[in-house]
């Protein structure tokens, strides 16, 4: 039995990605690092503190990854108010607001994150947001799904978590929940209401 819906945020309640990749171009040229459009992708759920360290050990490049990530979020920032909902995500956080309790799970910073789910009108109806500086372990490691699982007091084996990612579906898998492809359920947009409710 599902007691309780665990969510990451970027590509799956909220469509930030490409803007994130546009803060991410002006960073890495600033800085003279590499960072094709196919790996940021690759990379979704991974701390930008943590790329930047594998970007800059590959490449030769001495750079301050706490810095360069502060720099990168800023650059994001910028970009908040065009941020839109993923309305196949965020119809279910809305029908199952009051029915099941909700966390969000995300590689992101508290601060930003907090902002995005304010800004798409759902932070009120989330009852906790884990981020990547409250585990020390990252996804595809199941730590911050775990540790939201916690927060809302259920057993992860009783938590349906939703991801975009090849990573996030691996830490949602580790962590023991039913996993949700937010790349696949965007699909039955065309499908009718009774539809929709059955598969949320």
């Amino acid at each position: 039995m599902i007691r309780a819906l665990i969510f990451d945020c970027d590509g799956t309640l909220a469509d930030t990605m490409p803007l994130h990749w546009l803060a991410w171009q002006e960073v890495t040229g600033r800085h003279g690092l590499h960072f094709p459009e196919e790996r940021f992708y690759a990379y979704g759920g991974v701390p930008t503190r943590d790329i930047l360290r594998i970007l800059s050990d590959e490449q030769g490049v001495e750079i301050d990854p706490v810095a360069v990530a502060k720099e990168k979020e800023l650059a994001y920032r910028v970009h908040l108010p065009r941020v839109q909902p993923i309305a196949e995500t965020v119809d279910i956080v809305r029908a199952m607001h009051g029915k099941l309790p909700m966390a969000v799970a995300s590689g992101g910073m508290l601060p930003v994150i907090s902002d995005v789910l304010e800004h798409i009108g759902i932070r009120g109806m989330i009852d906790a947001v884990v981020t990547s500086e409250m585990v020390t372990r990252q996804k595809p490691a199941p730590d911050i799904f775990v540790e939201a699982a916690r927060r809302l007091g259920v057993d992860p084996r009783h938590c349906r978590g939703y991801e975009d990612t090849d990573l996030g579906m691996q830490a949602v898998r580790a962590a023991g929940m039913e996993a949700v492809d937010v790349r696949t359920l965007r699909d039955i947009r065309s499908l009718s209401p009774a539809a929709l409710s059955r598969a949320s």
